[in-house]
């Protein structure tokens, strides 16, 4: 599952480009950790991107 619980954030698409410029297509995934978090006052297993882990919007639970 490569989409945050938090944020939304997905696989996004584009094209690679070759040196001799031959176009195929190509995904970038976000780095989504599977972690365990305070949802709604009780922990809970969600999908979380790294971005949300580092700016806090996500609180842990031990």
């Amino acid at each position: 599952m490569a989409k945050c619980d938090v944020c939304g954030k997905q696989i996004t698409y584009g094209i690679k480009v070759s040196h001799s410029h031959r176009r195929s297509n190509r995904s970038w995934k976000p780095n989504v950790k599977r972690v365990k978090a305070i949802v709604n006052g009780s922990p809970k297993r969600i999908y979380v991107c790294s971005r949300c882990l580092r700016s806090g919007k996500v609180t842990r639970a031990v």
